[in-house]
């Protein structure tokens, strides 16, 4: 069984579907420290001038060191939900599949949210039907594995009864492999290849959240995010 193991994101990417999508069982990572400047409150979206950071404000003051992601409560000080929608309904207006979807981002940006976690979980849930992905998901904070770094990673991977285990490509810098071999685990690793897709602007810009292909895709955005791991498609076949 191929396990994938990531920490929740705001308006994930499209390698962050993919390694869910060749997986049979995906864990959020939603119990360790959050890190500030990382992609858990802030993604990318394209825009005329190329594309700008959406960041949802959160509590950090004082509590850095005991911040876990899954307690990280959303700073409702500033209007940023209603910037958010703003953002996305003046830049993906004309995008072919926009209309479809608008609603339900509507809806999110017009209910109010304590904690990040939440409102992760709801967008990366209708995303993955949206692009198809049935693997089955797991959450770290509900399960039983303990340890730090590579050892969590090992543990939550055995409380699955992986037999691989699916890690992005920066698990190069501090994966013990030789752990997880003792434990009947190969260890890949996802080099995602970005597909490039028509966008609503001229030109190509990479790496924007999942929804710049939704909107711009629609019914083909699961073909197209596959494009980018053609081979990883094929050696999940021979596991």
């Amino acid at each position: 069984m191929i396990v994938s193991i990531n920490q929740p994101a705001y308006l994930p990417w499209l390698g962050y579907f993919h390694r869910i999508a060749v997986s049979d069982a995906h864990i959020v990572l939603d119990q360790v420290q959050f890190e500030k400047n990382s992609f858990t409150n802030r993604n990318k979206v394209r825009t005329g001038e190329g594309w700008c950071w959406l960041t949802v404000p959160v509590k950090t003051s004082g509590k850095f060191g005991d911040l876990s992601i899954n307690s990280l409560e959303i700073a409702d000080e500033r209007p940023w939900a209603a910037k958010h929608w703003e953002t996305l309904r003046l830049n993906y207006s004309k995008a072919p599949f926009f209309a479809q979807h608008a609603p339900f981002f509507e809806g999110i940006y017009a209910r109010p949210w304590e904690k990040l976690s939440d409102l992760a979980r709801a967008i990366t849930a209708y995303l993955l039907e949206a692009f198809k992905i049935e693997t089955k998901i797991y959450f770290a904070s509900q399960m039983s594995a303990l340890g730090k770094k590579d050892e969590l990673v090992l543990n939550l991977c055995r409380e699955l009864g992986a037999t691989v285990y699916l890690s992005g490509p920066l698990g190069r810098n501090y994966l013990r492999e030789e752990l997880f071999r003792e434990h009947a685990i190969t260890v890949r690793y996802d080099d995602y290849h970005h597909p490039v897709y028509s966008q609503v602007y001229p030109g190509f810009e990479p790496y924007m959240a999942a929804i710049d292909l939704l909107f711009n895709a629609g019914p083909a955005s699961r073909e197209i995010l596959l494009k980018g791991g053609q081979l990883k498609d094929q050696e999940r076949l021979t596991v």
